[in-house]
């Protein structure tokens, strides 16, 4: 298993895009921080996945194509774009994925791949937000429009359909 953090918008949301898809073990909710000048709390993940399943450039693909990963928004502090990486290798191999996909796609991403250096979980009721709730007006609004994204560009990603 391999860990990896993402954050980019509301946690909530980050949560669900990450729980359906194959070779994803666990989804942890909550806020992580980094080095300085990063070290705010910032709202993200933690996925615990199988590279034997999916791949981390999938897994950042499905990132960069969920949330606002190429605008700055007065919401940055609090919804930071980045993957939090937890050694130099897997930092190395984050900057390639995003600047390949950027390349292929002619954009310029303003993730940030960046060390993660503390993790702290969110309250627990937040916790399978989307699952637990899909009919509320926020998941409808927001969630959603995430899955039905992961649904037509990410189908063979989701959980019983990698394998039709």
């Amino acid at each position: 298993m391999v860990l990896v953090g993402f954050g980019g918008g509301c946690h909530w949301c980050t949560e669900a895009v990450f729980q359906p898809l194959v070779g994803v073990r666990a989804v942890r909710q909550g806020f992580i921080r980094s080095d300085a000048p990063f070290d705010s709390w910032s709202e993200a993940v933690e996925v615990e996945f199988d590279p034997e399943l999916i791949s981390l450039r999938d897994l950042i693909s499905v990132h960069l194509a969920t949330h606002a990963s190429i605008s700055e928004h007065k919401m940055r502090g609090k919804y930071r774009s980045a993957a939090y990486v937890f050694d130099t290798d897997q930092q190395m191999d984050c900057e390639r994925i995003i600047a390949d996909i950027g390349s292929e796609a002619q954009t310029d991403f303003i993730t940030q791949v960046l060390m993660h250096r503390g993790f702290k979980s969110s309250d627990e009721r937040f916790h399978n937000y989307y699952q637990s709730k899909p009919e509320k007006p926020f998941c409808q609004a927001y969630i959603e429009p995430k899955l039905a994204k992961l649904r037509t560009q990410y189908k063979q990603l989701l959980q019983g359909e990698h394998d039709r």
